[in-house]
């Protein structure tokens, strides 16, 4: 279970970090909005956990950030709108992060990163000289990295968020994603992620595309 206290914490840090002071409204009502968003009913791998993981990672990769506050901002704000049926996710969130970035206080052009790196995480390529891209995308793909029992229940919470999707256009749609991912020169570019992640990534990409290929489920 997330611990909302010290997401709200971590919230104020980075907020206050982006503003370069305390100064400005309270922290608090923008949190708490934030996180209502993550406890959503439709959220199975999108939730509390997710945005904690990825908290923790940029915290881990923060060396490679130019700011990692704007990043951690980004994280909160780069699933905050999440609707499975929906495609224009991430540009909603982006706009959420400008509205509420801008009325609390942040300067224009930090906001702007904050939405253009939302925005990023639709395709995960940041540029070679994007350090702050380069931090989120590594934080919010790291779960493809992870243990073979953490990597099968991520699958089976992204199957849960997509229950409405028939099975045989599941298959299609997840193979899709799986290989665009797969066809990037490298899915992690902070070094860190590049030597500790990229290899059991693929390899666990590679296995689950080939388990949705083979995968004699019935269409529902």
């Amino acid at each position: 279970m997330a611990d909302l206290d010290t997401l709200r914490t971590r919230w104020t840090r980075a907020l206050d970090g982006a503003r370069g002071s305390a100064e400005g409204p309270d922290p608090a009502p923008y949190a708490d909005h934030l996180l209502d968003r993550w406890q959503e009913p439709q959220r199975h791998y999108h939730s509390l956990a997710h945005l904690t993981a990825v908290l923790d990672h940029v915290d881990a990769l923060a060396e490679y950030a130019d700011d990692p506050d704007l990043v951690r901002l980004a994280a909160w704000f780069h699933d905050a709108v999440y609707l499975p049926e929906r495609s224009e996710n991430e540009e909603r969130s982006a706009r959420l992060a400008e509205r509420a970035l801008t009325e609390a206080g942040v300067p224009a052009g930090k906001v702007a990163e904050v939405a253009r790196l939302v925005r990023l995480t639709r395709t995960h390529d940041p540029a070679p000289d994007d350090r702050n891209g380069q931090v989120l995308c590594d934080a919010d793909l790291a779960i493809l990295a992870a243990p073979p029992s953490a990597y099968a229940a991520y699958t089976v919470a992204v199957r849960d968020e997509y229950h409405f999707v028939p099975n045989d256009a599941f298959r299609t749609g997840r193979s899709a994603v799986l290989r665009e991912l797969l066809d990037l020169p490298r899915l992690f570019r902070t070094p860190y992620g590049e030597e500790k992640w990229e290899a059991t990534a693929r390899y666990n990409m590679n296995a689950e595309l080939e388990m949705l290929s083979t995968s004699d489920e019935p269409s529902a």
